[in-house]
């Protein structure tokens, strides 16, 4: 192996260091998934260029798009075309649920159904190498089948936990800010602003608590502004966001646009209504603790306890047998 990599290297070492550089990647992926709060400023500033493509489609509905796609888009869409992955219901849903994590790109489907397909063969012919071909470590026999299995395998599903884990949380850090900014939402109103700039308002106000949060108010004040229905605004925003919150907000909004209800007393008694679900999520929590920490003091405190309690009677009665 030295003769075929220069500098002294073997083809171990080669491969520990590809494994800890893969590890370090990982890791940063794994950490801004699911550790670090997604940085939605670029999104806020290119609502700005949103605005101003949703008012010249409404003045010009014929205007061809111009915009031409990346090599890299266009292979993959061609490489899927083949497999018709980008058609039907299925393409629908898949493009919802990106939605919910948000990703909210035009190729985030292409992206997404692409890494699905590539990832098992990758992962799947890094795992051979490793057991089969370079042995770098010594698994038995029985156990190599199934590493290679549990890396396809691994690389067909990562793609989906990763976006259902990046949803979830998401849809955490929104319910977490929503009853801040129904309390700001009805302050504006109540100040006598339109919805459609009290949204703006809100959203200018909530950049630093919840960039989500932020974010899907802004775009909805541009697609009530530009829209020619109101009503499809508030059914985007309840797409995009599958939580019970804001599907309970949409709903306000309805009912005022359509009955003229007073928006603000419904957005108070949500706010309200908000913050005691929260408040009960925390008890609850509370109340379970108990029974989450039987397991551990009977395993880890308990033995400890025993020991120094009883140890030194027992080490008497040992003393005293043996003398």
């Amino acid at each position: 192996m030295e003769t075929i990599f220069p500098g002294g290297f073997t083809g171990e070492e080669l491969i520990l260091g590809g494994v800890g550089f893969a590890a370090v990647i990982v890791a940063y992926v794994v950490w801004n998934a699911l550790l670090l709060p997604e940085d939605f400023s670029s999104r806020l500033k290119s609502l700005q260029s949103r605005r101003s493509k949703l008012k010249g489609d409404a003045s010009s509905n014929t205007r061809r798009r111009g915009e031409r796609q990346l090599l890299t888009i266009g292979t993959m869409r061609r490489v899927l075309g083949s497999f018709e992955s980008l058609k039907g219901n299925g393409a629908d849903d898949l493009r919802a649920k990106l939605q919910q994590a948000g990703f909210r790109g035009p190729d985030a489907v292409v992206i997404y159904q692409f890494m699905r397909l590539c990832l098992p063969f990758l992962f799947g012919f890094i795992m051979v190498m490793i057991v089969y071909v370079l042995q770098v470590f010594p698994f038995p026999e029985f156990l190599q089948p199934v590493l290679c299995f549990g890396a396809t395998l691994l690389g067909f599903k990562g793609p989906e936990i990763y976006v259902r884990n990046t949803a979830i949380k998401r849809a955490q850090i929104i319910t977490k800010a929503l009853p801040d900014g129904l309390d700001l939402l009805t302050i504006c109103v109540e100040a006598g602003l339109s919805l459609d700039m009290a949204l703006q308002r809100v959203s200018k106000e909530l950049q630093g608590l919840s960039a989500e949060l932020a974010y899907e108010l802004q775009l909805t004040a541009i697609e009530l502004t530009f829209l020619p229905d109101r009503q499809t605004a508030f059914e985007n925003l309840a797409n995009r966001n599958d939580i019970p919150g804001v599907r309970a907000l949409v709903n306000a909004f309805r009912q005022t646009e359509k009955f003229g209800t007073p928006l603000a007393q419904s957005l108070r008694v949500l706010s309200a209504e908000f913050r005691n679900e929260r408040m009960m999520k925390a008890e609850e929590k509370g109340a379970r603790l108990p029974a989450m920490m039987t397991v551990p003091m009977m395993i880890f405190i308990l033995p400890t306890l025993f020991i120094i309690i009883m140890g030194p009677g027992i080490i008497s009665i040992i003393d005293t047998v043996m003398n």
